[in-house]
């Protein structure tokens, strides 16, 4: 496998057969991602999945440990799009997973009547319109700033790609949850799942996953806490089972 620049080959987490390639200077995954492909729900064996916004691939290699279905992933940025290219490669998935480089926002005219039965994304977290406020890394800064979607592009998106009954799962930031499920009832998406994320016992969440059904009837649930790191400093219990695949 060919790798460009600083580009190294990593496992990937709980399933240590499989391989990622990542970059310390273009992108490597953050635990949101790894929290959304474990929160989110597959499909396993009928159906197929699209998630928006791949960065190299991370959640779609995730997902495919646990559900057979065929799955999509989109991704802007032409070097975290080869990167994900790579990686499927590298895993031998090609007959399962694919990438699309392209824009979330033209992704339903892209599929049309092609509809998914579930819509994943971790997308850009913030609106800092100032520039100051950017990352110096311009991959990191449109990874993670609203500069080339907004939040309602993201759910108005899923919300036309995601099949009647089928499901749309995203990570974000707790203090976008109000905008974030106004948004998703203005296009049809009814929450139904979320959960918080903390740093340790004590501390305020910072992490929210949530995930709606379209045309779905209002009965939201809220998940129990997972908690990050224990008074020790340590991976707790349930986070290290998802990361890593150990019981708890």
């Amino acid at each position: 496998m060919h790798l460009k620049d600083d580009e190294r080959i990593d496992d990937l987490l709980a399933n240590q057969t499989m391989k990622i390639i990542q970059s310390p200077s273009v992108f490597a995954f953050s635990i949101d991602a790894v929290l959304l492909a474990d929160f989110a729900s597959a499909p396993r064996t009928r159906g197929k999945i699209l998630d928006l916004c791949s960065g190299n691939g991370v959640i779609p290699l995730l997902l495919s440990q646990r559900s057979s279905v065929p799955i999509t992933g989109v991704e802007l940025q032409e070097r975290l799009y080869d990167m994900a290219c790579r990686s499927i490669e590298l895993n031998q998935l090609n007959e399962q997973l694919n990438m699309l480089h392209g824009d979330l926002k033209d992704m339903p005219n892209h599929f049309k009547n092609n509809k998914f039965d579930l819509v994943t994304v971790n997308p850009p977290y913030f609106q800092t319109s100032n520039k100051k406020h950017h990352n110096d890394n311009d991959y990191l800064t449109i990874a993670r700033h609203e500069i080339y979607c907004t939040l309602e592009d993201v759910v108005q998106s899923c919300s036309k790609l995601v099949k009647s009954g089928g499901k749309v799962a995203m990570v974000h930031r707790p203090s976008r949850l109000v905008d974030i499920v106004t948004l998703f009832r203005q296009y049809k998406i009814e929450p139904k799942r979320i959960r918080y994320v903390y740093p340790k016992q004590g501390k305020e969440a910072n992490i929210l996953l949530i995930e709606g059904i379209r045309d779905g009837n209002p009965d939201l649930h809220m998940l129990p806490p997972l908690y990050a790191f224990d008074e020790n400093g340590d991976y707790t219990k349930e986070l290290e089972g998802i990361l890593y695949g150990r019981k708890t």
